[in-house]
């Protein structure tokens, strides 16, 4: 897991807590940003599996590929 992944899910998971605290307060407000903060928790989650992804890619073509072709 790298730090985006680590970031996201944390946002996310703040983001949760925000808007359910909203709603039983009955502030729109926060229920408002709490969504909004999810929404950002889950592209940075998103970033961070993609930076993953790729960085396995690379690892797995690392192996496979000629550097040197003469």
């Amino acid at each position: 897991m790298n730090k985006d992944q680590v970031k996201g899910t944390a946002k996310d998971l703040e983001g949760r807590a925000q808007r359910k605290i909203g709603a039983v307060t009955g502030d729109v407000s926060q229920q408002v940003k709490g969504a909004a903060k999810q929404v950002a928790g889950k592209i940075q989650k998103g970033v961070g599996n993609v930076r993953n992804s790729t960085a396995r890619a690379v690892d797995n073509l690392d192996g496979k590929v000629d550097r040197d072709p003469n």
